[in-house]
């Protein structure tokens, strides 16, 4: 017992002395939470989207299934076609397919994440379990495709939003990687879960959907770009990281921020605090997938002056005190944020800034709130931090 615990410590002791002190930092002081969590995950057994099915799908028991958010019913005419309240989430819609998504990206980055704190592979095989009911089983898989994600009553059947509903996938395919090098899942079970992304990414770079999807103005532009970019690291398809770093670069910078490093398109919403934070995560997030030594888009200075570090600096202040926002409040879930966003974390460690850090650290790490979970995809930033 004595010998296998050595050896823990010093392959965790490799492991984070690979990776950068500020990630050690993190782990550190996040250490009880990510401990605790693991052990939350430990106890959770798979369940997919064949556990539960909406009549008012067009899709079969294995194909993902939710409905529009801010749609609702007409209330002069109920039979007819949904109306839309943007920022005001219907409660009766059906999340239950999302809701399952949401719970395997929370087992699998937490159970990453232990690994990633301890060395201990006992976390990663858990993981796999969840993996093959997802991606493997013919009686559980999900089919590699959102055909009928966001539908809407009397309007659509599925539409190309819908495919930010996979967002809660990155965390599982970079868990994928840190299973891939510490050589947890078995090679017959690499490859079915590599064909299954593989199949996925052909969708939604294929698909009208994901065409749509990807020209997308605001942050549904940039979580296909940090879907896409986090699949095919995974998958090791450079086409598509090159696309993505140029997507970012000539697209989502320039198009997206403003001189300031405010996104426009995101403060005009009825909920600008909210998406204003969810579009910074992502496009940093970004950042973290697809920088590297020879490109750094940490450094990269578009054109007109604008950076990642200006977006991080603009949201920064009203992170650290929400009480200066100068625009109108989130008409629903306004109280719930911030919580621990993942572009302080990776700011911090990009620029070397102790003040990014110190607001992480205490912030909320473990938020449990829906529609909080729905918007942070990147709940275990310290997975994303490991040399792989």
């Amino acid at each position: 017992m004595k010998q296998r615990l050595l050896l823990i410590l010093f392959l965790l002791t490799v492991q984070l002395a690979q990776a950068g002190d500020w990630l050690k930092e993190a782990v550190i002081v996040r250490r009880a939470d990510i401990m605790a969590k693991a052990e939350w995950a430990l106890q959770q057994q798979p369940v997919t989207v064949t556990a539960s099915r909406c009549d008012r799908s067009a899709g079969g028991l294995h194909d993902f299934y939710s409905e529009g958010d801010y749609w609702w019913p007409n209330p002069a005419h109920p039979d007819s076609p949904y109306v839309q309240k943007d920022g005001q989430t219907n409660p009766d819609n059906f999340v239950t397919h999302r809701q399952a998504m949401v719970r395997f990206s929370r087992v699998a980055g937490a159970l990453a994440a232990a690994y990633v704190a301890t060395g201990d592979k006992k976390y990663l095989t858990h993981v796999l379990t969840h993996v093959r009911a997802w991606f493997i089983s013919p009686d559980t898989r999900m089919n590699p495709h959102l055909l009928y994600a966001q539908a809407i009553k009397g309007r659509a059947t599925g539409r190309g939003i819908g495919i930010i509903d996979t967002v809660h996938f990155i965390e599982v395919a970079q868990a994928l990687r840190i299973m891939e090098k510490a050589g947890a899942i078995p090679p017959d079970d690499l490859a079915a879960v590599k064909a299954w992304f593989a199949a996925y990414l052909k969708w939604m770079t294929e698909h009208q959907y994901g065409i749509d999807e990807m020209n997308a103005a605001n942050n549904h532009g940039t979580c296909w770009v940090m879907q896409v970019a986090a699949f095919s690291k995974f998958l090791g398809n450079e086409q598509w990281q090159n696309f993505c770093i140029n997507r970012y670069k000539e697209v989502l910078l320039p198009r997206q921020m403003a001189a300031d490093g405010s996104f426009p398109q995101e403060l005009r919403r009825t909920k600008p605090y909210g998406y204003a934070l969810f579009n910074l995560d992502a496009m940093a997030t970004v950042c973290q997938i697809l920088s590297s030594p020879g490109n750094d888009l940490w450094k990269y200075t578009e054109t007109t002056g604008k950076t990642i570090s200006k977006g991080i600096a603009y949201m920064f202040p009203y992170v650290k005190d929400k009480n200066t926002w100068p625009f109108a409040k989130d008409v629903m879930y306004w109280e719930q944020w911030p919580v621990a966003h993942p572009f302080l974390l990776f700011g911090a460690a990009a620029y070397d800034n102790k003040d990014y850090f110190g607001v992480w650290q205490r912030l909320e790490h473990n938020p449990q709130v829906e529609e909080v979970l729905r918007n942070l995809p990147v709940r275990n930033p310290e997975i994303w931090m490991v040399k792989l």
